[in-house]
């Protein structure tokens, strides 16, 4: 074989194979901190296993699954996590529509008002949390006293369920709608201006515009967002743990008027100890998050890009 074979078939190779070499990192490290996981979050959820005993773990089928099911409190924690979800979801879209749309304006320091809009995102959901437990206190939160100015009176923000969760979606929505309007600013700045220029000429609108051209072109962003909000917030652990604080943390309230499925995940693997309970949860948790964001890539995709 001559030299010029080989070249060639070291070609062939290099160009039939590098690229899985190129991708292999990748499901190598998937496959050890994802799938694995995943795999064996479904073998312990079909055994009853407690973690102060994890030797004497037995094999019980679908047992957890059927207990789930007729489980109350679960279901409470569900509607609570889809409320959560509604009230989170929608507000962090829309609001970072309307910041990008803001922030892409020519305006004097933009760039600071564009690093301004992540800060929240960078800042530690634990802090982010207690200060936000602070301002929605009820005796001597600030948001209070802005209601009893206006004669509105005090809210007892944990106790109630709607209070609650909208005190909840309010944390949420501020610390990451910086991080979608990025997202969005990024994509509104490569639209071509003719576009707004032509439609001007046309007579259409600043929010005519908005409507028929920025947010129809900006279809695969929103369905991006709509899709990282939606597993982010069918996860909700630190927010309503932290917001009630206590020895009864765990219970999102003294009704469980605030306990989503993974703080109720959490009360049933590190308070009860019951890991095959808790895994089950984690599975339900998990078919749950793909089918909501199924239905939000659906409800986003119908946005036109004519």
């Amino acid at each position: 074989m001559t030299a010029l074979d080989r070249t060639a078939r070291r070609h062939r190779w290099d160009t039939r194979f590098a690229p899985y070499a190129y991708v292999a990192p990748y499901f190598l490290i998937f496959g050890v901190f994802g799938l694995f996981p995943l795999l064996y979050t479904i073998w312990v959820s079909l055994q009853q296993r407690s973690l102060l005993d994890a030797d004497g773990a037995s094999f019980i089928g679908l047992d957890n699954y059927q207990v789930l099911f007729a489980d109350p409190y679960f279901w409470n924690a569900m509607g609570n996590t889809l409320s959560l979800w509604l009230l989170t979801t929608i507000p962090q879209i829309l609001f970072a529509l309307w910041i990008a749309q803001l922030l892409n304006r020519k305006v004097r320091t933009r760039t600071l008002f564009r690093m301004g809009v992540i800060l929240p995102n960078v800042t530690s959901v634990a802090a982010v949390t207690i200060i936000f437990a602070q301002l929605f206190g009820r005796d001597f939160g600030l948001i209070n006293w802005g209601l009893d100015l206006f004669g509105a009176g005090h809210i007892d923000w944990q106790a109630g369920t709607a209070s609650s969760h909208v005190a909840i979606a309010t944390m949420v929505v501020w610390r990451w709608t910086g991080y979608h309007a990025l997202i969005f600013l990024a994509s509104m700045q490569a639209i071509p201006p003719s576009m707004y220029e032509a439609a001007t000429l046309d007579g259409a609108r600043n929010w005519q515009q908005f409507w028929r051209i920025t947010v129809p072109l900006l279809r695969p962003q929103i369905i991006f967002s709509t899709i990282i909000a939606t597993t982010g917030n069918m996860r909700l652990l630190a927010e309503p743990l932290l917001f009630n604080p206590g020895t009864a943390a765990a219970t999102g309230g003294s009704d469980r008027q605030f306990q989503t499925v993974a703080l109720y995940l959490y009360e049933q693997g590190f308070s009860n100890w019951d890991f095959g309970y808790s895994s089950a949860i984690a599975i339900v948790l998990a078919i749950a998050t793909i089918l909501v964001a199924g239905l939000g890539y659906l409800v986003t995709k119908r946005i036109q890009t004519d």
